[in-house]
């Protein structure tokens, strides 16, 4: 009996120990614990570069114990909470930060409950944003994250703006578009030209007298009365100045004396102090080089349009066209004192040549194109414009795309900055008869605001514009010289003009320009142009007045020489009293042509009230060896600046300037060291030159010693912007 107890016993307790399963919480009897998480994988989707985004997932226990659940992961993922209680049969919840990169990124959450693990993949897409600038000032634009996308939005109407144009002030929204008022200008100084540029605001200048025909007497603006003349200095030089034999002013009056010692024969230049005489003769101490105010290499090689501009100056900066071997083409752009503003490189890297700067633009031109890029900024392109303006409807309608030619002295600026250009093109691929038609294009879209009718014919022609009157074509093929009126400017919001040479039609189509022949004509003659004070010097042949008036032609005759006039530079004085051009000449009346040295450029000065021969001088720097005339401009008091150069018998090459006037050389510098000059224009008081030392390409400026004359047609082009504009 006893024995069958203790088995029973032993039964017992051998149940009560196999009862117990290990993983059970020791303090719930018969309850399993465990879990699982609720997905496999945690998105966090699209996040924005630096920052954080919170995600939860959630556990679920699989048994009725309680567990405690360890979570684990690695950057960029981090888990806010390690440690999740998850209460029997019912779940618990992980945190998970995601810290967002700029790249997609995967990671895994490790989770671990005893002898129990899972695992949960973790991704998420860091994003870099874009920098969203706003196309306008009354626009906001922000980065939408979803489509990786700027998105823009025009803010409310009456919000404070900036306008783009300094012209206009105390900007306000409206429909998205910055509008101001007119800014006033006026400085109610009688004195001075008062005019708002939309990139500069005000702009004043000093109001330029008429040159007066006594050249003893100078224009000058009294506040009170106006334009008057007074009396130049005394002893200024009114003609020829020789230690024997001086044309000089005294009180008023050109004289001739007889200098004595002591007296000023030749100015004082950058490179040499003044001329004295002494027991008659011009006594000056030995010249040195010019020394450069700045020197910056191109990087490679300026390129132009023959007889186009190899450098532009306009307000502050010099523009050059350039060509490296294997790095395209590109338009640069410095400072006077040297610094590079920008160089922007042509879309295709392909050449284009320098036509004319304004504030409004750079007009360069391009294969079957005209181009306009900034002046200032990266220089960016801000339009292009095909030249297929053949058949071009007057009403709106879209031009045939014939391809079009223009070029140097065929690009006129507006003193707004349009676009006033002569268009010629072949009707059948390049051959016969050829078409042409005068086209004025916006300054700020190059679209076509107004265009003249097609005309048969075609070739080299040259403009003019003067500000006052209207513009001035001339077409040596046939001699014409024709006149199209400037229209009464109508005001814009921004205080400038709506446009010149005829209105634009209200519903976007092409204004007519009309082209009236003057009554004078010059066939036969180069291709040249030059306007000042109501006078024009067309095709280096003849004097003629800007209202059609009586034909006064050059006095060429040379005698025993030949002399081949040069189209351009032709250069007419403020005051529209004088006209310079240059020519060959060659000793050769046989008909022969001369060679080397023999062949010398000379310029020659004219009256404008009877087309007679004033003076001549040679403008190479030898009289004994052959060289080249590069460019010229009018200086101040009567003075003709010369860049000219010599072959030396080596065969290399120095260059000059020069300083001429009244018929003589006053004085000339030698440029540093053995160079080849590709263009140069003068500008201010400084001249820049393009050149070529030791097989590199360089921007350099040198000092005159004086001024650049502004107004009349200054130089070869027009102004040193290239505008082929007469300034008043």
């Amino acid at each position: 009996m006893s024995r069958i107890r203790a088995r029973w016993w032993l039964l017992l307790l051998l149940a009560l120990v196999g009862g117990c399963r290990c993983g059970d919480d020791p303090n719930v009897g018969g309850a399993s614990a465990s879990f699982r998480p609720q997905v496999e994988v945690v998105d966090f989707g699209r996040v924005l570069e630096g920052t954080q985004v919170r995600r939860s997932l959630t556990l679920v226990a699989t048994g009725r114990a309680g567990v405690t659940v360890d979570a684990v992961t690695d950057a960029p993922f981090f888990v806010v909470v390690s440690q999740i209680v998850v209460a029997g049969s019912g779940t618990g919840t992980v945190d998970i930060l995601f810290s967002a990169g700029s790249t997609p990124v995967e990671g895994e959450l490790v989770l671990t409950a005893g002898r129990t693990t899972a695992k949960v993949k973790l991704t998420g897409v860091g994003v870099r944003p874009l920098a969203c600038i706003p196309r306008s000032e009354c626009h906001d634009s922000r980065f939408d994250l979803d489509s990786g996308l700027c998105i823009e939005s025009p803010q409310a109407d009456g919000a404070s703006c900036i306008p783009s144009s300094r012209c206009q002030e105390n900007g306000r929204c409206q429909a998205g578009v910055c509008a101001g008022q007119p800014r006033t200008c006026n400085d109610d100084n009688p004195c001075t030209v008062d005019s708002c540029s939309p990139t500069q605001g005000c702009v004043t200048a000093n109001v330029a007298c008429p040159v007066p025909s006594n050249p003893c007497k100078v224009g000058v603006c009294d506040r009170n009365s106006g334009c008057k003349e007074v009396d130049v200095a005394d002893f200024s030089p009114c003609g020829a100045v020789s230690c024997k034999a001086a044309r000089v002013c005294l009180g008023g009056t050109c004289r001739s004396v007889t200098p004595p010692d002591g007296f000023v024969c030749a100015p004082a230049t950058p490179c040499q102090d003044e001329g004295k005489c002494s027991a008659g003769e011009c006594m000056r101490p030995d010249a040195g080089d010019l020394e450069s105010v700045f020197s910056a290499e191109l990087g490679g090689m300026p390129v132009a349009e023959d007889g186009g501009p190899v450098l532009l100056v306009d307000d502050g900066t010099v523009y050059a066209s350039v060509c490296g071997e294997d790095a395209g083409c590109w338009l640069a752009a410095y400072t006077e004192s040297g610094l590079l503003r920008y160089e922007s490189p042509y879309e295709d890297g392909g050449a284009r040549t320098l036509l004319a700067a304004s504030d409004a633009g750079v007009v360069v031109l391009a294969p079957e194109a005209l181009e306009a890029y900034a002046p200032r900024g990266v220089g960016e392109l801000r339009w292009r414009t095909s030249l297929a303006f053949a058949d071009a409807a007057l009403d709106g309608g879209t031009p045939e795309a014939v391809p079009g030619t223009t070029g140097a002295g065929r690009v006129a600026l507006t003193k707004e900055g349009d676009v006033l250009t002569y268009v010629t093109w072949s009707d059948d691929a390049g051959t016969e008869p050829l078409r042409s038609r005068l086209v004025l294009l916006s300054a700020d879209a190059g679209v076509p605001l107004a265009m003249g009718p097609e005309e048969d014919g075609g070739g080299a022609a040259r403009l003019a514009v003067d500000d006052a009157r209207g513009a001035y074509l001339y077409t040596p093929w046939d001699g014409r010289l024709a006149f199209t009126d400037q229209a009464p400017a109508a005001p814009v919001t921004d205080g400038g003009t709506l446009m010149a040479f005829g209105d634009a039609l209200e519903d976007g189509g092409i204004a007519s320009l009309s082209l009236e022949p003057l009554d004078a004509s010059v066939p036969g003659g180069a291709s040249s142009l030059a306007l000042a004070s109501g006078r024009l010097l067309v095709g280096s042949q003849a004097f003629v007045d800007t209202d059609g008036g009586v034909l006064t032609a050059l006095d060429w005759d040379a005698g025993t020489r030949t002399l081949s006039p040069l189209a351009e530079p032709v250069l007419m004085s403020p005051g529209g009293a004088t006209g310079h051009a240059f020519a060959f000449a060659c000793d050769h009346t046989d008909g022969t042509p001369c060679a080397g040295a023999e062949l010398r450029t000379v310029l020659r000065s004219f009256s404008s009230d009877d087309g007679q021969f004033l003076s001549e001088v040679d403008v190479l720097p030898s009289p004994v060896l052959p060289g080249a005339f590069h460019e010229a401009a009018l200086l101040e008091q009567n003075t003709v600046g010369v860049l000219a150069d010599a072959e030396l018998p080596n065969g290399q090459r120095q260059a000059w300037l020069e300083w001429i006037a009244f018929g003589n050389k006053l004085n000339q510098c030698s440029l540093p060291g053995r160079v080849e000059v590709a263009g140069a224009v003068f500008a201010g008081d400084l001249l820049h030159v393009a050149l070529r030392r030791d097989g590199v390409w360089w921007l350099e400026s040198y000092p005159l010693g004086g001024r650049a004359e502004s107004r009349g047609w200054p130089q070869r082009n027009g102004s040193p912007a290239g505008t082929r504009r007469a300034v008043p």
